[in-house]
């Protein structure tokens, strides 16, 4: 157990973005600023550069060890967002959500750096349609216009995602126990998912935030529990250990 003071630079009272890059970076930060030090001005892109910091859970996949996310907000929401991004505004969920601007001067929504950034072995929550390309149907929701994918940029993440973790370098396992990726998005495809049969699962169960466990649906989402037990199997193999952040809201 640890403690950790959370209130942000400039405001006694935080929001989730300040809170999640002091406990899992370990610097204070400003408000609504993703993995970032409190040099960095919240919306203002360009404050991003240099002023990165790493969190508990990359200093982990450095060390070798299996790392996970599970949540019951969309994953690239604030907390789990601190944990492999660095950005201006928690707000950046996918480069729609972003001003002009700060396309222009290089910086990267969250959705994006969730794919880039730290080789994450087990990503599971919501945030589908930050993901794919606009005007992408949902699976789930098909008929619904407004659960389509968002980006501007056509890049499918999902698909970048599983292609990256699924190359195989040299025609030797990248890693021990490397055994491919898998992504789903009901319980159904996670429930199918063998405990050993890959060492990366990306399951994004909604457009946006999970539902609340008093609305979900037992037959399409999972509950937390379920996640993070499927969570804790694959990453367990490891011998090296392993860092699992798991939050419900």
């Amino acid at each position: 157990m640890a403690l950790a003071k959370t209130y942000t630079i400039d405001r006694q009272v935080p929001d989730s973005a300040g809170t999640g890059t002091a406990y899992l970076c370990g610097v204070k930060a400003n408000a609504k600023t993703l993995g970032l030090s409190g040099a960095a001005v919240y919306g203002k892109c360009h404050t991003t550069f240099g002023n990165e910091v790493d969190s508990v859970l990359h200093r982990a996949r450095l060390a070798g060890k299996s790392v996970g996310i599970v949540t019951t907000t969309r994953v690239q929401h604030a907390s789990p967002g601190a944990a492999y991004a660095h950005s201006a505004s928690r707000s950046w969920y996918a480069d729609a959500n972003m001003p002009k601007e700060a396309l222009q001067e290089g910086c990267k929504d969250i959705a994006y750096q969730l794919v880039h950034n730290t080789d994450i072995n087990v990503i599971l929550g919501g945030g589908r349609m930050y993901m794919t390309p606009r005007q992408t149907p949902d699976p789930e929701y098909p008929e619904d216009p407004d659960q389509n994918g968002t980006r501007k940029d056509g890049r499918d993440l999902i698909a970048e995602w599983l292609r990256a973790k699924q190359v195989v370098c040299g025609g030797e396992e990248r890693e021990p126990g490397h055994r491919g990726a898998r992504y789903v998005w009901d319980k159904k495809g996670l429930d199918a998912v063998k405990d050993d049969s890959v060492s990366h699962l990306m399951g994004l169960f909604e457009p946006k935030d999970m539902k609340y466990e008093l609305n979900r649906n037992t037959s399409t989402d999972p509950s937390i529990v379920e996640m993070m037990e499927k969570a804790i199997r694959i990453l367990r193999r490891n011998p090296k250990g392993f860092f699992l952040f798991v939050e419900d809201e």
